[in-house]
């Protein structure tokens, strides 16, 4: 069997002093698609960060992509990151440019030069996440949900291995957000191992996944229990 992905064995994460999570064991394999849910400010963004080196790791072992997080010096933290594919809730497109030159931007910020090459990749991505023919439309002339396809292509522009979700869903209406996780889902069947943060419960059933629940400082997986109501405060 391949290594995980991800592997943090007893990892304590702290920010600006205070311990955030504790005792943190987790791993996630090629492939897999994993919710971490909780209330708002157990740790779950956090935790992301982590992986992709904003935050540092206090203690425990910590490994993404190969990267040991406890040692990987700052001038190697580019190169983790040009392996993983991240989707925010609040986009952050570069909105003076059409969405084929913010797909250019980061073709040629990691490496790509031949501008055939370019164009094919990106009418390739645009086709995958049902955005043909939209290269053309600054962000500003599409819809959140239409946003947000383009944040999904702009995150497996290189294909990667790992994409990482904070609430991709949260600001879309309910019909759209379903049609967001679905398009996840099926990048997934596809290899890409994905780690979703969501509050949306109900995506649980429908999308099911592994489940990893943060409270109290720490994770637990509660992926036997995702069928069941889960508490409230949780939502």
């Amino acid at each position: 069997m391949s290594e995980p992905i991800i592997r943090y064995q007893n990892v304590s994460i702290c920010q600006q002093g205070l311990e955030i999570l504790e005792d943190i064991n987790f791993e996630l394999n090629k492939g897999e698609f994993v919710y971490l849910i909780g209330k708002v400010g157990s740790g779950k963004t956090s935790f992301l960060k982590t992986v992709y080196g904003e935050l540092d790791i206090e203690s425990g072992e910590a490994e993404v992509m190969g990267y040991n997080l406890r040692t990987i010096k700052q001038k190697h933290i580019p190169e983790l990151r040009r392996q993983l594919g991240i989707v925010f809730q609040d986009f952050q497109l570069l909105t003076d440019r059409t969405v084929h030159a913010n797909l250019e931007f980061v073709l040629r910020a990691t490496g790509w030069k031949n501008k055939v090459d370019i164009h094919t990749r990106i009418e390739e991505v645009l086709e995958q996440v049902g955005m043909s023919g939209k290269g053309y439309k600054m962000p500003n002339e599409l819809s959140g949900g239409e946003q947000q396809r383009i944040v999904i292509a702009r995150a497996i522009l290189n294909k990667p291995e790992l994409i990482l979700a904070d609430e991709p869903t949260g600001n879309l209406d309910v019909e759209t957000g379903h049609s967001i996780v679905e398009l996840l889902k099926n990048i997934c069947l596809q290899g890409s191992a994905i780690l979703m943060i969501t509050h949306n419960l109900n995506m649980l059933d429908e999308y099911p996944g592994k489940v990893y629940r943060f409270a109290n400082h720490h994770i637990e997986e509660v992926t036997e229990q995702y069928g069941k109501k889960l508490t409230k405060d949780e939502e």
